[in-house]
């Protein structure tokens, strides 16, 4: 499970600048990434809650207006799975967290897919409502979490299954699933029915230079409280 403590295919001429909120787990995942790869990085907070993410300075870094983005030396990317898949690919020799083999490269994508897609709309939109206290119906979304976590749950446990969701060692997959799936219980989408999405998700906080997201006191969390 633990790397290398050096396996930089290179070092980045200057910390890498990235822009994020602090509450975003899509955020969080990328400085996750920065962090297991043992990488030079500072951060620049951007305002969502005034509207600085949707201002010219901010636009002109992610024209869609998005959290998070980087800025390493000139290389200017946004979109938190694009972002992943950068880093492993400029700055990890060993392509283990995004294998260059075309059928596990194949696994690592489809993963990437979900959290781009049933996480997102599902356990991640309910956190997202519940924490910055949105009047909407997180019912569906709640509902979607939960058919995620229980595929996950299979998937992890069944006669097939590795320590990560591709493979016995940890891939961007794992990064770009993790901070959402862990802080689902503030959306009110329980892990408690999940215990093999909980050793998963200890394994991945095992990890060296393992970083948190802050947890909120709401959902789930505000009853265990």
């Amino acid at each position: 499970m633990t790397r290398p403590a050096d396996t930089h295919a290179h070092a980045p001429a200057r910390p890498i600048r990235l822009y994020r909120f602090a509450l975003s787990g899509h955020c969080h995942r990328v400085e996750l990434m920065l962090r297991l790869l043992d990488l030079p990085y500072e951060t620049v907070d951007v305002d969502l809650g005034s509207g600085e993410h949707k201002q010219p300075p901010y636009l002109a870094i992610n024209p869609f207006g998005q959290v998070p983005a980087i800025d390493d030396d000139g290389v200017v990317l946004a979109d938190s799975n694009a972002i992943l898949v950068y880093l492993a690919n400029r700055y990890d020799a060993t392509h283990a967290w995004l294998p260059q083999d075309a059928v596990a490269a194949a696994h690592v994508q489809r993963w990437l897919s979900v959290a781009a897609g049933d996480l997102a709309f599902g356990a991640a939109a309910a956190r997202v409502a519940v924490v910055f206290n949105r009047d909407v119906d997180t019912t569906a979304m709640i509902e979607r979490g939960v058919l995620l976590l229980t595929r996950l749950e299979a998937h992890l446990s069944g006669p097939k299954a590795t320590a990560f969701v591709t493979a016995d060692t940890p891939t961007i997959a794992d990064i770009a699933l993790y901070t959402y799936l862990a802080h689902a219980p503030e959306g009110n989408v329980s892990l408690q029915p999940y215990p093999a999405v909980r050793a998963w998700l200890a394994r991945i906080e095992a990890m060296p230079r393992f970083v948190p997201m802050a947890p909120t006191a709401c959902g789930l969390n505000a009853l265990a409280a």
